[in-house]
């Protein structure tokens, strides 16, 4: 074999020492293939020229022979000024030709001389400042035209904020049990309640006349009441919490998207099962996520589910009280930006997590809000987030901050409830804090109070006639106050200058007559027969379905009950018996009289069957001795003699 040879490798060096060596590249023997890559020559190009031609540019670092550029602020300042100043007289021009070209377009006769741009500038700023929008609700928004016909006072509330729209009421019938369950979508367009009877009706505004009927009703638990119910952010879903372990989501109209599951009651560990074991006492829905509800039961719990997979929760929060042990919830909550998840307990306490972090401590802990052993219905937070509201069993309402949760901001007592679902509600321009209240005994009815946010004195109140207050809401863009009365029915509070639409649209709209509650007839015409076939045209509809309701045939109406005597029934225009019936169906031609006497019925017929034998006389002709018939007694004095008794 030859001898190997040994591949030689040229130097490898820097980049900056490419270019030291000078000897051009020789081809040894001894040195095999020799170097890879390019010879030494090749490299000694001046890189800086390539590099400035495909860059752009024509040196690398600063040039020193370059003059430094100073820059004055104040000449900037002043040019920026300068092109400010022209912006502004621009626009003021163009405000100005638009005045003058609305002017002379409504005005008749000459133009006035020109006015000068500064008044016309300050009245366009004048009309821009007053037709903009106030920060405040709807609430306090008033025309001239209005204060003319409004009192003082009314002006006044208007400035403070704390006008209540309570001038007209209409009053809607969902049954005789308490309404527990009031909720109107963010639209305003329809208003869902439910009741201690089981059902849950729904309204339309824009759909119900001024008869106030419900367009639906279902029973979507059976046998359990409704405790509260709640409308999606979007609207097009409905929560039931009802006093079942499970919590249903229905469709805008009524029909059942979800139902949640129901967890394993023989496993302590509440983390461990994918539902409530108890029965649920309060939910809601998560303020901007449209698919997030949140539910809290007697176990113990706070659950989070997701509508799309509602066979095991999402997240799950224990309330523990001050010695470990398992606190039930009352209500749940979330703030207004969703990041909050309050609940108030039996215990009195107020827990609160953070929705952004492990449900492992709470984030917010007040441990005596109320008192131990009583029900706190309601816990609602502020539209600016700020402040807290609970309204606790012990006829208190309370207002908490929670920057600072050891003592309640204020508090208000005397407020008497009978019911674990009377809740509270804040106004919507935020100033207001309003809830319901029980009659007892010496009073006529319950209350809606209204109290002042800053300083919880006591501004208005509604009287709700022989009725408890249960629910209380006041819809921001309705305008309207909502209340579920104790005797089943709920009561509309609005304004016909400030509310919009809701009740309004209803109101005005007369009252249909439904499909199967008019009697509809066909009418033939026939406009080439005779006059004496021809039938007359109808002058009044209503007269004709009044005439036509009272005709049996027409109206189709059933057969009567048979009477005490047998008569104005169907069975009695053939006798008051079953088989007179069926004997006059037959063929029978004469009427049988049951009334009569039966002897006498039978004689009748006594002379025709002895000249005319057929079925049991011929039979028995010879052997058959003559019949002889008893004469009839009259008299009922005396008694035949088989009857009489021996004489001794």
């Amino acid at each position: 074999m030859p001898p190997k040879k040994g591949i030689a490798f040229g130097k490898i060096g820097s980049f900056g020492q490419l270019s030291i060596s000078t000897q051009p590249a020789t081809k040894s023997e001894d040195s095999g293939f020799g170097k890879f890559g390019k010879s030494d020559e090749e490299f000694r190009v001046e890189p800086t020229a390539d590099v400035e031609r495909a860059m752009g540019f024509q040196g690398f670092g600063k040039n020193k022979a370059a003059p430094v550029k100073n820059f004055d602020l104040e000449s900037l300042v002043e040019q920026s000024k300068q092109v400010a100043r022209e912006r502004n007289r621009l626009k003021v021009n163009e405000v100005v030709n638009s005045i003058e070209e609305e002017v002379t377009e409504d005005m008749i006769g000459p133009t006035p001389p020109p006015q000068k741009t500064e008044s016309i500038s300050k009245e366009s700023e004048k009309s821009k400042v007053s037709s903009a929008p106030k920060k405040s609700s709807k609430l306090t928004t008033r025309t001239h035209s209005d204060d003319e016909d409004v009192d003082s006072s009314d002006s006044d509330d208007d400035e403070t904020g704390t006008y209540i729209p309570a001038a007209l009421e209409v009053n809607l019938n969902h049954g005789t049990k308490p309404v527990s369950a009031l909720s109107v979508d963010h639209s305003g367009a329809r208003l869902i309640s439910g009741s201690v009877d089981y059902d849950v009706k729904l309204w339309d505004f824009a759909g119900m006349s001024s008869s106030l009927q419900s367009f639906r009703t279902i029973r979507p638990c059976e046998s359990h009441p409704i405790l509260d119910l709640h409308y999606s952010i979007t609207g097009d879903a409905i929560l039931i919490i009802s006093g079942t372990a499970q919590a249903k989501v229905v469709d805008r109209d009524g029909y059942e998207k979800a139902e949640c599951v129901k967890g394993d009651q023989y496993i302590t560990d509440m983390a461990r099962t994918k539902g409530h074991i108890a029965s649920l006492v309060g939910g809601c829905w998560h303020p901007r996520d449209k698919m997030e509800f949140l539910t809290c039961s007697q176990d113990g719990t706070c659950r989070i589910w997701n509508v799309d997979d509602v066979k095991q929760h999402k997240g799950i929060m224990k309330s523990r009280s001050q010695n470990g042990l398992r606190a039930a919830p009352t209500s749940c909550t979330y703030s207004r930006d969703g990041n909050l998840i309050a609940c108030a307990c039996n215990d009195g306490s107020i827990q609160m997590w953070d929705h952004r972090k492990m449900f492992v401590n709470t984030s917010v802990l007040i441990r005596n809000a109320h008192q131990s052993g009583t029900e706190t219905s309601s816990i609602v937070f502020a539209y600016d987030g700020r402040n807290v509201a609970t309204r606790g069993g012990d006829s208190t309402l309370k207002l908490w901050d929670i920057r600072q949760p050891k003592s309640p901001v204020h508090s208000a007592g005397d407020l008497f409830s009978r019911f674990s679902m009377t809740n509270c509600a804040f106004s919507p321009n935020d100033r207001l804090l309003l809830t319901g209240t029980s009659f007892q005994k010496g009073e006529s009815g319950g209350k809606v109070v209204f109290l002042d946010r800053n300083t919880f004195e006591c501004v208005h109140e509604i009287d709700v006639p022989k009725a408890h207050v249960v629910r209380t809401l006041w819809h921001p863009k309705l305008n309207q106050i909502i209340v579920g009365a104790g005797d089943g029915n709920i009561h509309l509070y609005y304004d016909a200058a400030k509310s919009h639409n809701g009740a309004k649209l209803c109101l005005g709209k007369p009252k249909r007559i439904r499909p199967h509650e008019m009697m509809s007839t066909v009418r033939v015409i026939t406009p080439h027969a005779l006059p004496m076939f021809r039938e007359d045209k109808p002058r009044s509809t209503r007269r004709a379905m009044e005439k036509a309701r009272k005709d049996p045939l027409l109206s189709k109406q059933p057969d009567l009950p048979i009477g005490n005597k047998g008569s104005g029934g169907r069975v009695a225009t053939s006798g008051s018996t079953l088989s007179s019936y069926i004997v006059r169906n037959l063929g029978i031609a004469s009427r049988i009289e049951d009334e009569g006497n039966p002897r006498e019925a039978i004689l009748r017929h006594a002379s025709a069957a002895a000249a005319n034998p057929y079925w049991v006389s011929p039979a028995y002709s010879k052997t058959q001795p003559k019949p002889i018939w008893a004469p009839e007694n009259n008299d009922g004095d005396e008694e035949p003699e088989a009857k009489k008794g021996k004489l001794n």
